[in-house]
């Protein structure tokens, strides 16, 4: 095609970076650390910066690397473009359009895998596409965040857990293990549409979606095999395992609580996913994507467990603090969780440079 499909990779990257960066700070300021919001409006756009900024353009690009297909890039350009809109607060409805049109060339990408592939693993990743579709839509066309929050928490689950399936393959899982996961997947999703209607009922069902995965995974995924090995399959077994811990947490808030916009329980229901499960998820792969991405070999040491124990104990000070009215602890867990993932993203960038001793 006459590109430099590496320079799009980089490029790619500097625009995921950029909108986690963006991110995180905007989710400081809105949790009351009296910053510069850098400018206004940033840190409304603090759940789509990181959910389709970010993570969607990090899996697009991850997708589109796996498929070796020139056009599967467009998806990823096109939401790393949107999140640097959002980013920099210009284009009005472009930024949303763009992210919209990112996902759906991921649709288009599962779409494709199906045809090469088609299994529950690939239906599962495809459905969660779907939802990053429909949550970003539904944002297009003027919904709020609290409104489509959840249909993005399902593209990250579904995602996730689809991968996690795939990896479970080794074991051979019986017939009734998969309609066990197929009926958690199904509960999440129909929780989702009813919310759209009846957001108390629609989240609680979410939440009894949520609570059934976690549950499977932690019964049925391969981690709880690796954890009893060593070096880097232990270290990706323990962030697999405590992050489905996380997401079990937040499964159960959203079936007690029901519909939240704000508050303390709203922050229990989202950031037990996005940051106890999902990042979780991220400290344990990262080691075996961005080499895939980046081509260049990630080098395990055993202080890679040091920022997942800082994200894990951060994230329980925080959002125990909030439930209990300790702001400074909520505050401070919060920025903890920053730094945890900013340690991390400069560990895997020391280790890919540095030879191991």
């Amino acid at each position: 095609m006459g590109f430099d499909l590496r320079r799009i990779q980089a490029a790619l990257l500097f625009f995921s970076a950029s909108a986690l960066l963006a991110g995180m700070w905007a989710g400081l300021v809105r949790l009351g650390w009296g910053w510069p919001a850098l400018r206004p409006g940033l840190p409304l756009g603090h759940g789509p910066l990181m959910v389709c900024g970010f993570f969607g353009t990090l899996i697009l690009l991850e997708r589109a690397v796996a498929v070796r297909r020139w056009w599967a890039y467009l998806g990823s350009i096109c939401s790393g473009l949107g999140g640097l809109l959002l980013l920099l607060g210009v284009g009005g409805v472009l930024g949303p359009v763009l992210v919209t049109l990112g996902s759906l060339g991921m649709v288009l990408v599962f779409g494709y895998i199906l045809l090469q592939h088609a299994s529950l693993h690939t239906w599962t990743m495809s459905a969660g596409a779907l939802c990053w579709l429909v949550g970003s839509l539904a944002w297009l066309n003027g919904a709020s965040v609290p409104q489509v929050v959840f249909w993005w928490m399902a593209f990250l689950v579904l995602t996730i857990a689809g991968e996690r399936l795939e990896l479970s393959r080794i074991l051979r899982l019986s017939g009734l293990t998969q309609i066990l996961f197929l009926g958690a997947a199904g509960v999440l999703l129909t929780g989702c549409i009813l919310l759209l209607v009846y957001p108390d009922p629609g989240i609680r069902l979410s939440g009894l979606g949520l609570l059934g995965l976690a549950a499977w995974l932690a019964v049925f995924d391969v981690a709880r095999r690796t954890v009893r090995m060593t070096g880097l399959p232990r270290y990706i077994a323990i962030c697999l395992l405590s992050g489905y811990f996380w997401l079990a947490v937040s499964g159960l808030a959203a079936l007690v609580y029901g519909f939240q916009t704000a508050g303390p329980r709203y922050d229990l229901m989202l950031h037990a996913v996005f940051l106890g499960f999902v990042f979780s998820m991220v400290f344990g792969h990262a080691p075996i994507i961005f080499p895939a991405v980046l081509g260049l070999p990630i080098n395990y040491r055993p202080h890679f467990y040091a920022p997942l124990a800082l994200l894990h104990l951060s994230l329980a000070l925080r959002l125990f603090s909030g439930m209990g009215g300790f702001s400074l602890g909520r505050l401070l867990g919060g920025l903890f969780s920053a730094i945890a993932i900013l340690w991390f993203a400069g560990l895997m960038i020391a280790s890919a440079v540095k030879p191991k001793t």
